[in-house]
């Protein structure tokens, strides 16, 4: 994840001085986690791809604005929301978007060294305990776990209230915990 700082100069350098290499670095930066954003809507990888192409293209035309956008973080996946899912209503008119049908793929959230030192056994039932999570709460688990959103700007992208986005990381976090034998009360009191 881009620190804000980073971003806001990252931000500066594209829009003031039209800088293709922080062109460059917003997008492979953000690329893989928008692909699989709009991949978990359209379900379709060649799809996904156009649509961030598309959503970069977007940012590159607009790039004398990008300093009056608040959250370009939340922008990219607000952006990469609506055009898959205008992607799915060229392709079948009479389809909609269902949180419930989304297909979530989590690379990773374990990124430092520290965090990678889960033995082999305890990855694979995490994993799969994140698999088995229903696709509204694995989406939402990815979002805010593996792609660094606030629950707010969560919310916001998917359109439900903060609460709801709270109770589905409660349930995510339990069955995960439940999943691989993990008791969060004792872990939590010290």
């Amino acid at each position: 994840m881009i620190a804000a700082s980073a971003l806001s100069e990252l931000i500066e350098k594209i829009s003031a001085k039209d800088d293709l290499a922080a062109y460059k670095k917003l997008f492979v930066h953000y690329h893989h986690r928008l692909t699989q954003f709009s991949f978990s809507i359209t379900s379709n990888k060649e799809s996904a791809e156009e649509v961030v192409s598309d959503v970069f293209i977007n940012i590159w035309n607009k790039r004398k604005t990008l300093h009056q956008i608040d959250n370009l973080h939340l922008y990219l996946y607000v952006s990469t929301k609506n055009l898959s899912i205008n992607y799915l209503q060229k392709q079948n008119r009479n389809r909609s978007f269902s949180l419930e049908e989304s297909n979530v793929e989590l690379s990773s959230i374990y990124f430092d060294p520290e965090q990678m030192m889960i033995t082999a056994e305890m990855f694979r039932r995490l994993n799969l305990a994140i698999q088995e999570l229903p696709p509204k709460c694995r989406l939402i688990f990815k979002l805010i776990k593996e792609d660094g959103l606030s629950y707010k700007e969560v919310a916001h992208l998917l359109q439900l209230s903060p609460k709801t986005i709270e109770n589905q990381m409660t349930i995510a976090l339990k069955k995960i915990g439940h999943s691989i034998s993990f008791d969060i009360k004792k872990a939590i009191s010290f």
